[in-house]
């Protein structure tokens, strides 16, 4: 499934930048999604997701990462963007599925590589907090605010597509941020410390959240088309 803009293409730059948001799974879908910013509005160019049939993943073992690698190539190719942007691998997650992600992650930084992109990576919750304004929040409620986000017609389905688009909008929102405090371009560990600290973001101990304390939050994107 994928959807596009009302003009099929994208527009010339002159100013607008351009993110390819990736969001790897481990055994369905492969959400990916196309936004671009002038700095003040957003708008989607396109979105999807890609899932390979059982049957050819079970008769390759590497069917799965060899398609997700042509369609980043073909994408990179058609929007020319600036910068990808990846889910980060969860933590919490079993070893055999955080393997298997690390092997979708890997073939995004490959396609990026051979393109000679910057891929920058961000947690689930990174990206939930300054979509959202909610570390936590779900699916649906991240669908809604990358439709509004976006002013898009309709929910982006499936959720793997909207998660994409998310973490696409996260690392624009990112970028301005560091442009406005002029942080300097570091590493990513540096540059996320200095983007919380710029933004007022507060992490309290277990300690505090016990006593009933306040999370601080990141702030959520307001640049809309």
């Amino acid at each position: 499934m994928a959807g596009t803009n009302s003009s099929g293409r994208r527009s010339e730059k002159n100013g607008w930048t351009c993110v390819l948001g990736v969001d790897p799974a481990a055994a369905g879908p492969t959400g990916y999604g196309i936004v671009e910013s002038d700095g003040r509005r957003c708008r989607m160019l396109h979105y999807g997701s890609l899932k390979v049939a059982a049957k050819r993943q079970k008769k390759y073992a590497g069917a799965a990462l060899q398609d997700v690698h042509a369609l980043l190539c073909r994408l990179i190719k058609e929007f020319s963007p600036d910068a990808v942007a990846v889910e980060s691998v969860f933590t919490a997650l079993n070893m055999r599925t955080a393997l298997r992600l690390a092997e979708v992650r890997g073939v995004v930084l490959l396609a990026a590589a051979q393109h000679s992109l910057d891929v920058h990576s961000y947690a689930p919750r990174e990206v939930k907090a300054i979509i959202a304004g909610n570390g936590h929040a779900d699916k649906k409620q991240m669908q809604m605010m990358v439709r509004a986000l976006l002013s898009m017609e309709e929910t982006p389905e499936p959720s793997h597509a909207a998660d994409a688009l998310a973490v696409a909008l996260c690392h624009l929102q990112a970028e301005q941020t560091r442009r406005r405090f002029g942080l300097p371009d570091v590493d990513r560990s540096a540059k996320a410390r200095a983007f919380r600290a710029a933004v007022g973001s507060t992490v309290l101990s277990k300690e505090n959240r016990r006593r009933g304390a306040t999370r601080g939050e990141l702030p959520r994107i307001v640049s809309m088309r």
